[in-house]
């Protein structure tokens, strides 16, 4: 159909954009590039006498996913004549593409600068706030803070839709030149006291919140921006956000009483929810700064008669902590918490309850909760908010636990310490698909291979993996996948017992073969032939590494973590980084070899530094804790130094032994 008109072409405005949605949808499916016939139908309507056709393909060009710098350029043209159309729907169409060329290619813009910068003064405020936040994303340094003043004399006119587009644009502009944060942060306070909804104040905080991370030198600033917000704030997950903040940055500034008027005054005046909130952060305070110690004792005192029971019961606790003046429990009990998963927890202490028993409950049979990845959070996301309170769900880990509890051979096994994400062991085209995941236990690791048939005229059974270890590793039991039909995904197991004789011998490497009968079947009917044959399919060598074996885990207070863990297990080694030429990737290979969490935001290298100091936390399996200090020294390469502690010898042995 779509060769047939676009040759011999229509009449139709209408029938033309059809096409053109049709043909980038098929661009899409069948990842063509712009050598593709379609792509060059599409960028022939750009010529089209019909505004609604140009601006059509534009959009679609813009919109395909993998579209170079080179392929955009026609599109960006077009759209840089509509920007000067008389017509206001075509000016402000233009203006919300180029917005979001912007973020992706934002030098593809820069020519069309000029333009958006006369559309500043448009007459229509969503065309001037669309042209505002797409100069943010592609002007210069230089031009932030006549931007900034340009904003500033509009924004109390547009929309609250709007004013987040505009925020979301500072947000990303912050990270781009941090030396410009002040000039940010001024304008943002103002933005703070206008009046607006719940959307527009949460993405205004959510920036200076970013800002205060990624810039130490602005947290003072910051922090007395949003102390000035929550006297006169009406939202509770703003307010308790807020408060969280400045338990966690508040007490470590060079005057941390000062936050404690605003803080206490929130105890008094606000809901039950922003007094536990209050109480969480007095305690933090209490916990970190001695002096602050009795006066913050007297508040959680008076806290203690509080109306709701929450805020008691944090009072009495908190109370009782601090009360000890130990360095320990003001670590594991108000900087750091739980980290654990809370509905393992749930589930770990209902198994305890069914079967009586002596013993006492021990935290290390819960699963942990699994830390962010990335603990930066890159883009201010516009969520909408539902009124119900979400429901924690079971996480991927408590699903694997479940599974593999179900397996008879598994049940001994203890609590699930980790599972990896998917690795592939074979090609996306070949004839058989697997995949494993790698499941680690207190003295076992357990490989699931998940394997799809792609053979129609096949019927696979028995499948099993055979792995033969490069070190002292040893297999135990294989659990078939008893049938594998064409295309219906089936798993199969393999137990291998932990090195004893070893303890720091972690990393290893498996050949891995599948084995399977084969029945030749009917692809149309599905019916296997009566007689069988064996036979075998190798598959790509799996590797177990040391990352395998510890789970990340986040600590908002390292120093405090560090303490409570102490020396009696501490090491010290220095390595060189012959082959690494800079910090930022000898930061990056060190968090990804060891699968640790980096703590303290240190996984940000600040710029022209010769050295740095990264932080990462982490369990080793069997529930250890196990915290890293690695200091970077940059020279011809890169000399690290590494200070390891652990509750436990072992994990201190092998974080050393995998790094050497």
């Amino acid at each position: 159909m779509l060769n047939k008109f676009t040759k011999s072409g229509l009449k139709s405005p209408f029938a033309y954009c059809m096409l053109i949605r049709i043909a980038s949808r098929l661009l899409e499916e069948t990842d063509g590039g712009h050598d593709n016939p379609l792509f060059d139908f599409i960028e022939s309507c750009l010529r089209n006498k019909h505004e609604m056709v140009v601006y059509e393909a534009a959009s679609a060009i813009v919109h395909l996913p993998n579209c170079t710098a080179r392929e955009l350029a026609p599109a960006v043209s077009v759209l840089q004549l509509f920007c000067s159309s008389p017509k206001a729907a075509l000016r402000y169409a233009a203006v919300r593409t180029l917005n979001k060329v912007a973020m992706k290619h934002p030098s593809a813009v820069t020519a069309c600068n000029l333009d958006l910068e006369n559309l500043i003064t448009d007459s229509n405020r969503s065309i001037a706030t669309l042209a505002i936040t797409t100069l943010l994303k592609t002007g210069s340094e230089s031009s932030v803070d006549r931007l900034m003043k340009q904003i500033s004399s509009f924004v109390s006119e547009i929309s609250d839709e709007f004013k987040v587009v505009v925020v979301q644009a500072i947000s990303a502009l912050c990270q781009k030149y941090p030396r410009k944060h002040s000039v940010m942060m001024n304008f943002l306070s103002n933005m703070l006291r206008d009046d607006g909804g719940f959307e527009y104040k949460r993405a205004i905080v959510d920036c200076i919140i970013s800002i205060i991370e990624e810039n130490p030198e602005s947290k003072e600033t910051g922090l007395a921006h949003l102390c000035e917000f929550i006297e006169d704030c009406e939202h509770t997950v703003l307010a308790t956000k807020i408060l969280h903040m400045l338990g966690k940055e508040g007490p470590r500034t060079p005057t941390p009483s000062k936050y404690i008027r605003f803080i206490f005054n929130r105890v008094v005046l606000e809901s039950e929810a922003v007094r536990a909130a209050a109480v969480s952060a007095l305690a933090k305070f209490g916990a970190q700064n001695d002096d602050l110690l009795p006066s913050v004792l007297v508040l959680l005192q008076r806290c203690m008669m509080d109306s709701d029971d929450e805020v008691r019961d944090r009072a009495t606790f908190y109370m009782n902590v601090l009360l000890q003046k130990q360095k320990a429990l003001n670590a594991a009990y108000i900087f750091n918490g739980l980290s654990v998963s809370v509905p393992g927890l749930e589930k770990s202490l209902h198994q305890y309850t069914l079967e009586p028993t002596e013993k006492p409950f021990d935290m290390k049979t819960v699963p942990l909760a699994s830390a962010p990845i990335n603990e930066q959070k890159t883009e201010i996301a516009t969520v909408v908010t539902s009124k119900m309170p979400e429901k924690v769900g079971p996480s991927r880990q408590d699903i694997y636990q479940e599974q593999l509890a179900a397996i008879p051979e598994f049940k001994a096994l203890g609590p699930l310490f980790k599972s990896s994400d998917p690795v592939q062991l074979t090609e996306a085209e070949t004839e058989y698909v697997v995949r494993c995941i790698k499941h680690t236990f207190t003295n076992h690791m357990v490989f699931q291979f998940d394997c799809t048939n792609t053979l129609n005229d096949q019927l696979l059974q028995k499948v099993m993996v055979q792995m033969e270890p490069s070190e002292a590793y040893e297999v135990v039991h294989y659990v078939p996948a008893l049938d594998l039909p064409y295309s219906q995904p089936g798993s199969c197991y393999t137990l291998v017992r932990l090195p004893d004789d070893d303890p720091t011998a972690v990393s290893c490497t498996f050949s891995c073969t599948m084995k399977y009968l084969v029945r030749d079947c009917d692809p149309n009917t599905g019916e296997p032939d009566e007689d069988g044959y064996d036979d075998e399919y190798v598959l790509e060598d799996l590797e177990v590494t040391v990352a395998d074996h510890i789970q990340r885990v986040l600590k908002p207070n390292f120093g405090a973590a560090w303490e409570e863990v102490g020396d009696e297990f501490e090491k010290e080694e220095t390595f060189a980084l012959a082959s690494v030429k800079t910090l930022e990737e000898a930061v990056g290979n060190i968090i990804s070899f060891l699968g640790m969490q980096p703590c303290e935001r240190s996984d940000k290298v600040p710029e022209n530094k010769n050295s740095h100091v990264l932080f990462l936390a982490g369990v080793f399996r069997g529930g250890h804790d196990v915290l890293v200090r690695s200091r970077l020294a940059l020279a011809d390469g890169v000399t690290m130094q590494v200070t390891v502690r652990s509750t436990e010898e072992t994990a201190v042995d092998v974080i050393l032994a995998s790094v050497g």
